[in-house]
């Protein structure tokens, strides 16, 4: 079977919310396949067996009046306050019960109150004991600090307004996995700068990459975000480096089965790409069935 470019393996991206945006469009931007990092349980459940790559967390896992409750593109079922440990393990199994491939803990320290240690460290507890990965949304000063303290497996986004040492990055290296989310930052901001930085350090010191987008969060492709090619670019993830982290089926352990992603091959004549000639033909994608 002959391809109009290059076949890869499908393109996941990594951090989505599904009720924001048409998840069906994103085949035809090159987007086989996809992760929910925030959603209505019941309704993820409802929908697992017409999701081409079945993987979500269900709903933010935060403290009592934390991030995201009260916002408009939050509604009811998206966030479970926890109130203590015992509730934690509560939370956890109701993820669980609906079919959650992963369990997401927010903590927001700009927004709103976190979980304590103790209720950080038995939600993760929990999830381990089931076999589920935990992801955190980690925002503020000294809060990557507490998602690696209490365990977790993955950071819902390249960390943008913490600042990480020598040590603490190396723990990260380690011990998580990164989605990337470069492109939710304007350029020139401090976020961009900090999360551009953080995200080379993490890679050139052997971190695990995967490209997500936050999809959902403002006005953003449905399919292959170049602007978010171009930065993983810029940062040092090229050539297998960026497919692995295009390709990797994370959290689960194979990728859709039947279909792979078409990117348009490089013009001929030997004319070396810009970083943006190479974004703008990745954001041409398309998935292809086999």
């Amino acid at each position: 079977m002959g391809f109009d470019g290059t076949l890869f393996p499908p393109f996941i991206d990594h951090h989505v919310h599904g009720h924001l945006v048409d998840t069906t469009a994103l085949a035809a931007g090159g987007i086989a396949g996809w992760v929910d990092l925030g959603g209505d349980p019941a309704r993820l459940a409802a929908r697992r067996g017409s999701m081409p790559h079945p993987a979500y967390a269900g709903a933010f896992l935060t403290a009592v009046g934390g991030y995201p409750s009260g916002r408009s593109w939050a509604p009811g079922g998206i966030v479970r306050e926890v109130t203590d440990a015992a509730d934690a393990a509560s939370a956890v199994a109701e993820q669980a019960s609906a079919g959650a491939s992963l369990v997401k803990v927010a903590l927001n320290a700009r927004s709103g109150p976190v979980p304590d240690g103790e209720i950080l460290h038995a939600v993760v507890a929990a999830a381990h004991a089931r076999a589920l990965p935990v992801v955190a949304h980690v925002e503020g000063e000294g809060m990557t600090r507490r998602a690696l303290d209490a365990g977790v497996d993955a950071l819902a986004h390249t960390p943008f307004d913490d600042r990480l040492d020598a040590e603490l990055l190396a723990r990260a290296v380690a011990q998580t996995v990164w989605i990337s989310t470069l492109a939710i930052h304007e350029t020139g901001p401090a976020a961009a700068s900090t999360a551009s930085g953080h995200l080379a350090r993490f890679h050139r010191s052997g971190g695990r990459v995967l490209y997500g987008t936050d999809l959902g969060n403002g006005d953003l492709p449905l399919g292959v975000n170049g602007i978010e090619i171009e930065r993983l670019l810029a940062v040092g993830i090229r050539g297998d480096a960026l497919v692995r982290a295009l390709c990797d089926p994370w959290p689960l352990s194979h990728a859709p089965a039947g279909v792979g992603t078409v990117v348009p091959d490089a013009v001929a004549g030997g004319i070396r790409e810009t970083d943006a000639d190479v974004a703008a033909r990745f954001a041409r994608a398309r998935v292809v069935r086999m």
